[in-house]
């Protein structure tokens, strides 16, 4: 038996009470999801500045009316401290994942992403501390690492950021490591690396590249390369990311006032996602016909990302179940419904 399938027999067994930030958002969304199937009791606070009402509603369906009853919705946003107070309110675990993401909507606009990401972060430490919660899991960023070079990614080398967003997260990191001298409030944050799935939003100026990619293909669009399309990532499919928050969550206090990276420690150009997302849409009868439109490189951007995940497989007993074309495989289905 997985560590995973292991915890999630405990949570089973003796049911906790869950907070999401974030509930709407797409990993928010499904982290609630997975949580209610495991007959958990979770409260979500969202402001639905980047969250949707469709994701709840999908969640709701997909879980059942007496699992949902389990779920409490808290309207309000993280900059509201005394919001952030009344979702924690006799919660076991806090999974944090509201953020306003983005290197781009940073770069525009560098207040609010700091307002949001460094301002909102701290009320909800803050609030978790004083409400004296078992565990706080934070979502952090790859983005952190900056220009640092080295590849594969390793916790404890970053170098200098290159975006506000990046600053923003990195502050994340510094106030938890504070928290955890100055209170003895030990957090653990995840290390995203370019999480996708379903309910992943494809609208918008600030949509992520695979769902983006995957609309104008269905539409018969132009798809747009930023560079020349050898920049790469370490894509990491949604399940992992909720697999690597509930390892976190549960895991010993030896474990805590850490940072984990969450991938799947491979590197898939962005001409090769392309070519993977047309062969799979060619298998659903969706044939993309056109070719790539390479354009300047974006601001902000860096060239390469691919994350060592030793520390997290180590540490959190983290076993990454999806590669990137069965990340994609899993996916599709939902972004073809959903188009």
């Amino acid at each position: 038996m997985t560590q995973f399938e292991n915890i999630q027999q405990q949570l089973r067994a003796q049911p906790k009470k869950w907070l999401i930030t974030g509930c709407a958002g797409f990993i928010g969304s499904n982290l609630l999801e997975t949580l209610l199937q495991l007959e958990q009791t979770v409260v979500g606070l969202d402001n639905f500045a980047t969250g949707h009402q469709r994701n709840l509603d999908e969640v709701r369906e997909l879980v059942g009316p007496e699992r949902w009853a389990r779920f409490t919705l808290v309207t309000g946003d993280i900059r509201d401290l005394a919001a952030c107070q009344r979702a924690v309110e006799g919660v076991d675990y806090v999974l944090h994942q509201a953020a306003l993401g983005s290197v781009p909507r940073s770069l525009k606009d560098p207040l609010t992403s700091n307002d949001v990401n460094v301002s909102g972060f701290l009320n909800m430490l803050t609030a978790a501390r004083d409400a004296a919660v078992t565990s706080f899991v934070y979502a952090a960023s790859s983005s952190t690492y900056g220009d640092h070079p080295g590849l594969p990614k390793v916790e404890d080398r970053i170098g200098k950021p290159l975006s506000p967003y990046a600053v923003t997260k990195y502050v994340n990191e510094l106030y938890a490591e504070v928290f955890a001298r100055s209170y003895g409030f030990k957090t653990i944050g995840l290390r995203y690396f370019n999480v996708f799935g379903k309910r992943q939003d494809p609208n918008g100026a600030y949509a992520a590249v695979i769902p983006k990619w995957i609309a104008a293909m269905i539409a018969g669009d132009d798809v747009f390369i930023n560079g020349d399309g050898e920049t790469s990532r370490d894509f990491c499919y949604v399940e992992n990311a909720v697999q690597a928050n509930l390892l976190a969550a549960t895991t010993g206090d030896e474990n805590k006032n850490e940072v984990y990276n969450v991938a799947v420690s491979d590197a898939t150009s962005l001409n090769v996602l392309a070519a993977n997302l047309k062969r799979i849409l060619g298998t659903h009868g969706v044939e993309y016909g056109k070719e790539l439109v390479y354009r300047g490189f974006r601001d902000g951007d860096v060239r390469h990302s691919q994350a060592d995940i030793g520390k997290s497989s180590k540490r959190l007993g983290y076993a990454p179940a999806y590669r990137i074309g069965q990340g994609l495989e899993a996916a599709m289905p939902w972004y073809l419904a959903n188009h």
